[in-house]
């Protein structure tokens, strides 16, 4: 079955279309697979844009089962919910600037297990309740309820959005990870680069601080 408009064209083209400027599009999950590549390498990297992939996974599933209604009418949810990413957030940024956790621009610094790396990107988008607002508005744009089979072909669209998802952050965080070694050669780069990204992770939490449901 193929989807169409009421005008009768395919919104297939304007889902895939769609999807790929909103995942291309800098946010916390870029900027945090950004930042790994660059001070951990490919593999590293490669974590990161699994766990942040895999971390929008419990938004999508709420939106197709309903849930992200409740917590788009629910303060309580929204807030309880942001609170907690606006702290993870902040615990990022102080992280960096200190030289610790994933992100870290120290040639010396210790290897940081894989598994880990994927955790940080994985809580980083599922306390982030935008999206579950996002994906509540997004995916009956293109799978109304009305459709024939919506639910099978929101499933559909969510796997194709993860999958796009998963790519263009991969493709990031190897572009990311190519530069690494000629910025360990400048320590002063460097640590423009960190302060740089301490602040990108206060500026996202300043920006989720004044999200609204």
């Amino acid at each position: 079955m193929t989807l169409r408009a009421e005008e009768g064209s395919p919104l297939w083209i304007e889902f895939l279309v769609t999807s790929f400027v909103v995942v291309v599009a800098p946010g916390t999950g870029v900027i945090y697979t950004v930042g790994v590549g660059l001070s951990r390498g490919a593999m590293a990297s490669l974590a990161a844009a699994f766990g942040c992939t895999c971390g929008i996974l419990p938004h999508m599933a709420a939106a197709i089962a309903g849930l992200a209604a409740l917590l788009h009418t629910s303060a309580l949810a929204f807030q309880t919910l942001k609170l907690a990413g606006i702290a993870y957030l902040l615990y990022l940024a102080w992280a960096i600037w200190r030289e610790e956790g994933p992100i870290q621009f120290n040639a010396e610094a210790p290897p940081k297990p894989l598994p880990a790396i994927a955790i940080t990107g994985f809580l980083i988008n599922i306390l982030n309740p935008k999206l579950s607002i996002f994906f509540l508005a997004f995916l009956p744009q293109f799978a109304p309820a009305a459709a024939e089979n919506s639910l099978t072909l929101m499933i559909g669209m969510s796997a194709i959005f993860m999958a796009m998802t998963f790519c263009v952050f991969v493709l990031y965080g190897v572009f990311a990870a190519k530069a690494r070694a000629h910025l360990f050669e400048r320590p002063r780069v460097l640590t423009w680069i960190k302060h740089g990204f301490a602040a990108a992770f206060l500026v996202l939490a300043a920006r989720l601080a004044f999200a609204r449901a």
